[in-house]
């Protein structure tokens, strides 16, 4: 069923069959869940879900982004295949096909890629592609799956794509606030409007903005003010994309984490160093737009956030 006419089901159904026009605002509603292939879906989520990824078989995608804890593990840092903790905060992977880079860092531009970095990386999953590739070929239901959906059968590419074809599906629509852009305005509540206004009087939307509401730029962290020499004990991962670049201009800076469900993602940023969204919050305000807010304003910003949290195959 094409998107525009579901919106339009949507909009019908929320305004009591009243057709209701979409918001012209600079954020935007998620997409639908793109069409792809039901057989490499399936087969996607069921690698998603293999520990025969990880070199001592103890480690799955879902391992650390856990699908009914909002895509991530709720760490600071996740923990690797050796059970200790990995360099940098796991983001969600929901709406991670959004991005337009992968990694805090933005190394990579594709899923594909993604996948890769993660089984053969020494700190997550510790494998190399032959390894991963023997056990899944010792499976006859992988065989079978893979002979029938690829022509070329079981391949690194297609275990590749099949993963990144399951994590597209990995939408979350359907947020209060994307049923306000599409026009049910009543949806809101007068705070979460202005939450909303103040979002972007403030000017959190220069960097949060698009469909992901983030996720589609690089930003220094720590524009006013020096957050990693603030909170000590400062690491590689905190050079962000320094370590892909060796740029000077590139200490510091890290790709623009989305916001969508942000209320249920802590710990928040790249070190996971900020244990509640109100942290957070503080600390962009203070690092990023070099001002606080009053706390009325914080309070109706954070109301705001909370309408961001979507659905996923159906459910809160």
């Amino acid at each position: 069923m094409p998107t525009a006419f579901l919106r339009l089901v949507l909009t019908l159904l929320l305004c009591g069959g009243a057709i209701a026009e979409p918001l012209n605002e600079p954020l935007k509603p998620l997409p639908g869940i793109p069409r792809q292939d039901a057989g490499r879906v399936a087969l996607g989520r069921q690698l998603f879900h293999d520990p025969r990824l990880s070199v001592n078989n103890t480690l799955s995608c879902a391992s650390c982004h856990q699908l009914d804890r909002n895509g991530a593990d709720n760490r600071a840092l996740s923990l690797g295949f050796d059970g200790k903790p990995v360099a940098i905060n796991t983001p969600t992977v929901l709406n991670a096909s959004l991005n337009f880079r992968q990694f805090w860092d933005g190394r990579v531009q594709t899923l594909e890629e993604q996948s890769d970095v993660v089984v053969t990386s020494p700190h997550e999953m510790g494998s190399d592609w032959d390894t991963v590739l023997k056990r899944i070929g010792e499976d006859p239901d992988y065989r079978r799956s893979f002979s029938a959906i690829y022509p070329d059968g079981l391949t690194k590419v297609n275990v590749q794509r099949a993963l990144a074809a399951f994590e597209r599906t990995l939408l979350t629509p359907g947020s209060r606030f994307d049923q306000y852009l599409l026009g049910d305005t009543a949806i809101l509540s007068y705070e979460e409007k202005q939450g909303y206004q103040r979002f972007k009087e403030y000017g959190c939307i220069a960097c949060h903005q698009g469909v992901n509401i983030g996720g589609n730029m690089f930003q220094k962290f720590g524009v006013f003010g020096d957050y990693i020499a603030d909170r000590g004990q400062a690491t590689k991962a905190d050079l962000g994309r320094f370590n892909v670049t060796g740029d000077e201009a590139d200490r510091a800076v890290f790709k623009v984490p989305s916001l969508r469900n942000v209320a249920l993602t802590a710990p928040y940023f790249h070190d996971g160093s900020a244990a509640t969204l109100e942290q957070a919050v503080d600390i962009m305000f203070q690092y990023q737009l070099g001002r606080m807010p009053g706390n009325e304003d914080k309070a109706l910003i954070i109301q705001f956030l909370k309408t961001l949290t979507g659905q996923w195959e159906g459910k809160p």
